[in-house]
């Protein structure tokens, strides 16, 4: 554990751990704070095994469910990357025999309004589906709404994915995965199913007694890209880490930000949250944004979510089948460290120059009757809006031409913004996103006078 966590801070989270373990009657729980990959403090509550007692570790695997879907998405959009796939491909287009016409998107964001499991009410039975039969079952599963319609929670699609990625890469889902994420994060005790180290056994606790009975430890064939890895607290904290800030050689940076990007409200009550391309997008009581995911087999119940600003996730993993809900108990967790002990903020530091060819552009301006401050910060033109809060960050410009920047962050990303110069070279107004910035305030259909 870090010990720069005040004492206070560690106390409000162990805390909320011991709440959670007793209302929900979970056997054992290990719960974690990270930032930037790093563990900031882990603790465990209970035990990860009734038989032989001990409190759940750092290092005990738990099943991580469901959190397996994000893994084959980064997959997936590395592929796209690579121009092997594009996400407006229809799933037929890359797996003959299939006659479903739902496209990438919509299954990543669980968006075709396919149904949810394969044929045969396998989650009785335990008994999952084979690759041929996987197949073969999804083209006979129903259609339950129209695509983009709603939310629908779907792990047949994402097996398919998983078969998608099998066929384009020529080798199973299983060996991709370890070569393209898990080698290279050193994600060494992430596995598909549990490996020798230990484990959190899990559970099922009756309602009308205390007494847990061991759940079954279910293969997933090939369900396994929906569900099937097991990964430890030491693990997960790498893999927020990633989510944070990922490595380039595993997918592209701009490419995880376009799949933190809303698809779908889940919720369009409260709208608390939205389903991104393979995450979960959660508004906290704090109003911040978690991305992750959740996962529930037999005896286990997990979540994993990341403030990806300020590089703080938190991990809870429980093995029990009925928990507290995963994803309110992680950004909990983080929760606590943002508002009690946040990092310390980077202290401002003097520039060393203004380029010449941005001095001119420096300064107040005006457009459809608001204020705007054009700056420069580390050699780079920035644009901030009057009306903005202070904690939104302004837009920044990278320059295409004498004449020409584009707008790569912020307000109006990826729109132009246009310098017209007088024949002295002074500037004489500005068109953003065609929109006409002028040194004055102006109404619609006015001209700078200079």
């Amino acid at each position: 554990m870090d010990t720069t966590l005040q004492d206070t801070t560690v106390r409000r989270l162990r805390d909320l751990g011991i709440d959670r373990q007793r209302t929900g009657r979970v056997p054992g729980l290990a719960a974690a704070v990270v930032r930037r990959g790093d563990l900031l403090w882990c603790d465990g509550v209970g035990t990860a095994d009734v038989a032989a007692p001990r409190v759940p570790g750092p290092d005990d695997q738990f099943l991580i469910a469901s959190n397996t879907k994000s893994f084959t998405a980064v997959l997936v959009m590395a592929l796209r990357d690579e121009g092997r796939l594009d996400l407006d491909d229809t799933l037929d287009q890359h797996l003959p025999g299939v006659t479903h016409r739902a496209t990438v998107r919509q299954a990543l964001s669980h968006a075709t309004g396919l149904a949810r499991e394969p044929l045969g009410d396998i989650w009785e039975t335990l008994r999952q589906p084979d690759a041929t039969t996987l197949m073969s079952d999804f083209n006979a599963i129903e259609r339950v709404g129209r695509p983009h319609d709603h939310f629908h929670y779907s792990n047949i699609v994402y097996a398919v994915l998983g078969q998608l990625v099998e066929r384009l890469e020529g080798r199973p889902w299983e060996e991709v995965l370890r070569t393209r994420i898990l080698q290279p994060l050193g994600m060494t005790r992430t596995t598909v199913g549990f490996d020798d180290g230990p484990r959190a056994i899990g559970y099922h606790v009756q309602p009308f007694h205390d007494v847990p009975r061991v759940e079954p430890v279910v293969d997933l064939r090939a369900m396994g890209p929906c569900g099937a890895l097991a990964s430890t607290v030491t693990d997960l904290a790498t893999w927020s880490g990633f989510v944070a800030d990922p490595d380039p050689s595993i997918l592209s940076p701009d490419t995880f930000e376009e799949m933190c990007q809303p698809q779908l409200v889940l919720d369009t009550e409260s709208w608390s949250g939205a389903m991104g391309l393979g995450f979960f997008l959660m508004r906290s009581p704090g109003k911040r944004t978690w991305v992750g995911h959740t996962g529930g087999m037999p005896g286990q119940v997990t979540g994993v979510f990341t403030h990806r600003e300020s590089g703080t996730g938190g991990i809870a993993l429980m093995n029990s089948s009925s928990t507290p809900d995963p994803a309110e108990l992680s950004i909990a967790l983080g929760e606590i460290v943002l508002e009690h002990d946040p990092a310390e903020a980077e202290p401002w530091r003097p520039g060393t120059s203004v380029p010449d060819n941005l001095v001119p552009l420096l300064g107040r301006w005006f457009s459809e009757g608001s204020g705007f401050t054009f700056s420069v910060r580390e050699g780079r033109l920035e644009a901030r809006a009057d009306s903005a809060p202070a904690d939104r960050a302004p837009s920044v410009f990278e320059r295409i031409d004498d004449t020409t920047f584009r707008t790569i962050s912020g307000r109006e990303r990826g729109e132009p913004l246009r310098v017209t110069y007088a024949a002295d070279g002074t500037v004489t107004k500005l068109n953003w996103a065609t929109y006409l910035v002028s040194r004055e305030p102006l109404g619609f259909g006015e001209q700078p006078t200079g």
